[in-house]
C-alpha cells in the first residue's frame, strides 16, 4: 500500500509518494514516468512521518539549505541497474554537475566493466522516481548543456541555478 501527499514548490506542484516508512516517490505533476514503478494506488494521507520529514527538507532546499540526500529514507522502486546509478547520483554534491559520460564511466569503474553506454545511463536517470533528493537534475551532457529531464528542461536549470547562481551552460 502507498499513500502520497500534495507540496506546493516554487517551481510547481509535487506529489509525494511513501510505503508508510520510507520516501518512495517524488514527482512534478505531468512529469513524465510519474507514479514510477508503484503500481498500487495511491491513497491520500497528509499524516504520514516521512511526508513531514520530506516536506521541511523541501522548505530548506528551497530556501537555498544543503539538505543532506541522507537525511530522508529512501525506498525508490527500480530494477539493480536504475537503483546502481541512482547511488551515484547521489554523491553528486550539492551546486555541482557531472555528465552522462562521467556517470558511465563511474560506473564502469564500479562494476568493473570497460565501458559502459551513456545512452542507458540516461535512461535510468530519467526513470528517477524520486526527483530533487536523487537530484537527477546534475547531471548535463557532455558538450556542457542541458539535456533531459523528466520534470521540464525550465525545471531542471531553476534547480541548478537554485543550487549555483553562477553556474553557466554551453
Amino acid at each position: 500500500m502507498y499513500y502520497k501527499t500534495q507540496y506546493n514548490s516554487p517551481i510547481g506542484q509535487i506529489t509525494l509518494a511513501s510505503d508508510g516508512e520510507n520516501l518512495a516517490g517524488l514527482w512534478f505533476d505531468a512529469q513524465k514516468h510519474f507514479g514510477g514503478k508503484i503500481i498500487d494506488k495511491l491513497i491520500e494521507n497528509d499524516d504520514i512521518k516521512i511526508f513531514h520529514y520530506t516536506k521541511l527538507w523541501l522548505n530548506d532546499y528551497f530556501k537555498g539549505a544543503k539538505p543532506q540526500t541522507s537525511a530522508i529514507p529512501l525506498a525508490p522502486a527500480g530494477t539493480l541497474f536504475q537503483k546502481k546509478i541512482w547511488r551515484i547520483l547521489c554523491k553528486i554534491p550539492y551546486g555541482e554537475v557531472l555528465t552522462y559520460k562521467d556517470i558511465a564511466q563511474e560506473f564502469a569503474s564500479q562494476n568493473r566493466l570497460k565501458t559502459m553506454s551513456s545512452r542507458a545511463i540516461g535512461a535510468a536517470i530519467g526513470h528517477n522516481p524520486i526527483s530533487i533528493i536523487i537530484p537527477c537534475h546534475r547531471v548535463i551532457a557532455s558538450n556542457g548543456k542541458l539535456k533531459g529531464y523528466a520534470g521540464g528542461i525550465e525545471r531542471k536549470l531553476a534547480l541548478l541555478k537554485l543550487e549555483n547562481p553562477n553556474i553557466t551552460f554551453n
